[in-house]
């Protein structure tokens, strides 16, 4: 998306960090950016507030559903092995599988069955 128009941000750039800004997760330097980038782009203003409506909405209908502690640790976990550099993320586009284990247990797990 963009809207044709010369920005000192791209569009291209502010779409794929969009969850970052969100989440408030950026360094405030490059909040200002996205700020301004919205203040002057009609179509990435209105892409933030839907997005931004869809996680009011997210939170607002599932915001008090307790995860189960399991679940929880699987998901920390794996992502652990992601950050340390043990499991390599999926980079296909699809959703990882976070719940599988890594493929050095699994291979475990294949030969135990035998």
């Amino acid at each position: 998306m963009s809207c044709g128009d010369p920005h000192e941000t791209d569009c291209s750039e502010v779409l794929d960090h969009l969850y970052e800004f969100l989440d408030k997760e950026m360094p405030d330097g490059e909040c200002t950016k996205f700020e301004e980038h919205f203040e002057e782009c009609s179509p990435c203003l209105e892409k933030y507030g839907l997005e931004q409506a869809v996680k009011k909405l997210v939170k607002r209908c599932c915001g008090s559903d307790d995860v189960p502690v399991d679940l929880r640790s699987k998901v920390l976990g794996r992502l652990d092995l992601i950050r340390s550099g043990q499991v390599v993320p999926e980079q296909d586009g699809s959703a990882p599988d976070l719940l599988a284990p890594p493929p050095e247990v699994a291979a475990l797990n294949e030969q135990a069955k035998k």
